[in-house]
């Protein structure tokens, strides 16, 4: 399958353990030379700096392209432009712009009302601050808060319109959700690319929970896979792997050219599925011979 392209996403880490796990996994993925690798984000202070720190870091160690997370909440519009500026400075030319979650799960979303009100006045507001890259989200099942799928359409077609190039969907594990998607998007007329969002699941309870926060359906098959594994990592690797093979050669057959890794900072499972989508390491060209 030639011609494929990835990206990965991974979140800032909190400890000293956990930060030499995170470049663990981008030095394991870097060979592949993805298309870019993104950095979460969240409200509160510290996780901006940890991401700050790790995006800048990407950019000094790595030949990666860092694409920042950037959300609306909990921030005026001076801050967040700000936090844009820094990033432009320190050479990062991509963001992945998103409303954002309430911190710590406080209740429904609310605008703030000194900030960027959702994803679309954030990408208006980015651009007028620097000709970024600009990444949103989309959901296949639908927005999580959304009250009609027409409604989810619009505020998608308000972010395309506004400057963002590409949509990064929610995971999913049924691939007819993604293709009945992309037929109502077309039809809605946004024709950037949607790039599938693919969760490799390792932890079936673990991905079970982000599962009903994202409003992502979780097929009874998939339950019946993983039935009995608690207590046996080792053949709860292969499901995984096997498992997620499956969609990703499914969604390749029918002419997807791109996918979006959430690694949950975990290297092995993307790699191989990236193997199996016959993405490989770039070797380095040979030196020539001296005269």
């Amino acid at each position: 399958m030639s011609g494929l392209q990835v990206s990965f996403e991974f979140f800032p880490p909190k400890s000293p353990e956990m930060e030499e796990n995170l470049w663990g996994a981008i030095k394991r993925l870097e060979p592949l030379a993805p298309r870019f690798i993104s950095v979460t984000y969240g409200a509160g202070g510290g996780t901006r700096e940890r991401t700050h720190r790790t995006v800048k870091r990407i950019l000094a160690e790595t030949p990666l392209v860092p694409a920042a997370h950037l959300t609306c909440v909990a921030a005026s519009r001076a801050e967040v432009d700000q936090v844009a500026r820094d990033y432009w400075e320190a050479g990062v030319r991509h963001i992945v712009a998103l409303r954002g979650d309430p911190p710590g799960g406080s209740g429904p979303y609310q605008p703030p009302a000194d900030g960027y009100q959702y994803a679309a006045d954030l990408v208006t507001g980015l651009k007028a601050v620097r000709d970024f890259e600009i990444t949103v989200a989309c959901f296949p099942e639908g927005h999580p808060e959304s009250t009609s799928p027409h409604l989810d359409l619009d505020h998608l077609k308000r972010k395309i319109d506004a400057g963002a190039t590409r949509a990064i969907t929610q995971f999913f594990f049924d691939n007819e959700q993604y293709f009945r998607f992309l037929d109502k998007v077309r039809r809605r007329g946004i024709f950037c690319e949607i790039v599938p969002g693919i969760m490799p699941v390792t932890n079936f309870r673990m991905m079970c929970g982000f599962a009903e926060r994202a409003g992502a359906s979780v097929p009874r098959w998939l339950g019946q896979r993983f039935d009995g594994l608690d207590d046996d990592p080792e053949t709860r690797r292969l499901v995984a792997a096997t498992t997620v093979a499956e969609q990703v050669q499914g969604l390749a057959e029918q002419g997807v050219r791109e996918f979006h890794f959430y690694t949950l900072n975990r290297a092995d499972l993307s790699f191989a599925i990236c193997h199996i989508l016959g993405i490989r390491p770039k070797k380095a060209a040979p030196l020539e011979a001296a005269p």
